[in-house]
């Protein structure tokens, strides 16, 4: 196989899912000096992937789709197309592309019918981290081995926006800026808002600044709980874009939440991460925990019986706040 000049990421789902697909990108210019990397994700994760310095491209799903897809991939001439969360219609443009060297997982049946080249291993039974578990999808361009999680956190190429005026506006100078996440749009399970309002009690308001983030929508569910008129917490609920939650995130000292992209794009950042997680599979940390310098993955009893079980459990939100206080500095 000749060495690639153009690799395609497909990842179209979620802003947790691209952050730990990013040190993918970082391995591959590391194998390949000179490689040009594009990606293919969904119109709401573009600022994620602008702040990746190994991603030299990006085109959306939703900008395939309101063309031609055909075209626009076959314009991008790419060498290897690599499906990291399967989509039969991608797979199918792919194919139509021509582009040379397209790889899937073998768990889709419409890859044996669109890929080059099917690679089989299963996410959901394995020990590994996400992150590590798309570096499989690269065996056909000769890797070999499994990098830890410190080697992929050194990987992301993951550099925040400088805040602008609308941010720099929201911190309270001499503060310890700790970012609150609560909510997490039904994409993973949650320690609770009346968890959060009694973190926010805990917290010193002369070392602390509670910043609390999350859409206009989960804005209007945390108001009716969380304190969010004493004088050390700031609402920013609804009032930041991404790119701008991206640069607050950046500038701040701790975030907590639940399995959210919040939560991993501040690992990334390299300010404390402060998870909050059930040991459920296949939702646990081992397979789930942001990646990063100063990461801190909690769960309230990592052998429960329930969650081993696999059915529903609430023990997340059995995670003391005292825990997550000790853990913000």
């Amino acid at each position: 196989m000749r060495v690639p000049e153009h690799i395609v990421l497909s990842r179209t789902d979620s802003i947790g899912d691209v952050m730990l697909t990013l040190p993918m990108a970082g391995v591959l210019k590391q194998r390949f000096p000179g490689v040009r990397i594009s990606f293919i994700g969904r119109r709401y994760t573009r600022p994620v992937l602008a702040c990746c310095a190994h991603v030299d491209e990006v085109l959306t799903l939703e900008e395939l789709q309101a063309g031609d897809p055909v075209a626009q991939l076959r314009a991008w001439h790419a060498d290897v197309l690599i499906h990291v969360f399967p989509r039969r219609e991608v797979a199918s443009w792919a194919r139509q592309a021509r582009i040379p060297l397209r790889i899937g997982t073998s768990h889709r049946w419409w890859h044996w019918i669109t890929c080059t080249h099917r690679v089989a291993f299963s996410r959901r039974r394995s020990e590994l981290h996400e992150a590590q578990l798309n570096l499989k999808l690269l065996a056909p361009l000769g890797f070999t081995g499994t990098p830890s999680l410190a080697e992929l956190a050194g990987s992301s190429g993951f550099h925040a926006p400088a805040p602008d005026a609308t941010v720099q506006a929201l911190l309270q100078s001499g503060k310890r800026h700790v970012l609150l996440h609560p909510l997490s749009q039904g994409s993973a399970v949650e320690w609770g808002l009346e968890r959060f309002a009694t973190l926010i009690q805990m917290l010193d308001p002369s070392r602390y600044q509670a910043i609390i983030t999350g859409t206009q929508a989960e804005a209007e569910r945390y108001r009716k709980v969380l304190p969010v008129h004493v004088p050390h917490v700031t609402d920013a609920g609804g009032t930041l874009t991404l790119e701008q939650l991206i640069a607050l995130i950046g500038a701040g000292d701790a975030l907590v939440a639940a399995s959210t992209g919040p939560l991993h794009i501040a690992a990334a950042c390299g300010i404390r991460a402060v998870g909050l997680y059930a040991p459920k599979r296949p939702i646990h940390p081992g397979r789930w925990a942001p990646i990063g310098t100063d990461v801190h993955a909690l769960v309230n009893d990592p052998a429960c019986a329930r969650c081993a079980a696999g059915q529903d459990c609430d023990c997340i939100t059995r995670i003391a706040p005292e825990r997550v206080l000790a853990l913000l500095g």
